[in-house]
């Protein structure tokens, strides 16, 4: 089968023709036709994460259709239609796995990390860890809300119930969670780099009420702050933004040094929190939410080849929502 293999930080990946993988007890075997193009996949590629598996296939964004079973297997059968999240597997035996907070698990995999994902023709997936598709979403529109729905869904869900919410860092995770709070009666206030009339448009598209630069002062006292861009500069100009009792919640899985900053932007009782993976009750809650609310996921699709053109657009701030490899067997 046809993949992209990633070799080294800051080595182009590179199409090679690798064996097909067989399923193992529990596991599915899927046939990709689209995979998402994840900024963690960019912190992957530039070595911002460590420790990946070695000659990975990257990609956690994963559609496509069961061609065979493992041993085992009740959930799925050959010819569905499913996902393959970022989290693709849980040890089941730690105290954060007990406790119905298995994306903290201590012994994770993560698919396109530590195991392959989907840049490929073929991937391996544990069955546990896969979701259905709602059928009113086309392969590569729903590619993005593997990872970039996901996430963004569960940094939502730690805004509590504030009603004014501003985002930070406005691509394919803000695009989702903008329609997801303005489904729920929210606010949504975007906030972007400095120029980037792409992203701010894109705001306004998909029901934000104000767009603006990042270091501008939000036109009104905020209950929540969300950050998806890996920028820590952004935390104290967050903090200024909520009001007392506010929460700013880091979506990201990794980000740059937040500068030192003053006490009295925290104090109030503002609070300053991270998001951490996912877990299977986010992903099949957001699979409901999309399933009866339909969610406009904006996209580019690029060849499984142009992987790396891809990762360079995203780098380099030329997407507007999403990238999405598609893969033709």
């Amino acid at each position: 089968m046809r993949a992209m293999i990633f070799e080294g930080a800051g080595k182009p990946l590179r199409l090679q023709d690798v064996p097909v993988p067989k399923p193992g007890p529990g596991e599915l075997r899927i046939a990709v036709a689209a995979c998402g193009v994840c900024r963690t996949d960019l912190h992957i590629a530039d070595g911002d994460l460590p420790r990946p598996k070695p000659a990975l296939i990257p990609g956690h964004e994963i559609v496509g259709r069961v061609e065979s079973c493992g041993a085992g297997v009740t959930t799925f059968a050959p010819g569905d239609r499913v996902g393959v999240p970022w989290l693709g597997h849980t040890c089941g035996n730690c105290s954060y796995c007990l406790h119905h907070h298995e994306n903290l698990c201590d012994a994770p995999q993560f698919t396109g990390y530590t195991r392959d994902g989907g840049y490929a023709e073929y991937v391996i997936a544990d069955s546990s860890y896969c979701f259905r598709i709602p059928p009113a979403y086309d392969d590569e529109h729903a590619a993005p809300l593997l990872c970039a729905g996901l996430i963004g869904y569960r940094t939502l869900r730690m805004a509590g119930e504030a009603k004014r919410i501003g985002i930070y860092g406005f691509g394919a995770a803000a695009h989702l969670v903008t329609q997801i709070a303005v489904a729920q009666g929210r606010e949504v206030y975007a906030f972007t780099r400095a120029g980037d009339t792409g992203a701010q448009q894109l705001a306004y598209q998909t029901g934000a009420c104000w767009a603006g630069a990042s270091d501008l002062q939000s036109p009104v006292p905020l209950g929540a702050a969300l950050i998806f861009a890996p920028v820590g500069a952004l935390v104290p100009w967050a903090l200024r933004a909520v009001d007392k009792g506010g929460i700013v919640v880091c979506g990201g899985i990794h980000m740059s040094d937040i500068p030192a900053m003053p006490y009295q932007l925290l104090w109030g009782e503002r609070r300053l929190c991270s998001v951490a993976n996912l877990t299977r009750a986010d992903g099949i809650a957001l699979m409901d939410f999309a399933a009866r609310t339909p969610l406009r996921t904006h996209t580019t699709a690029y060849p499984l080849e142009q992987a790396n053109a891809a990762l360079a657009d995203l780098r380099d701030g030329r997407l507007s929502g999403a990238a999405v490899l598609e893969v033709r067997h």
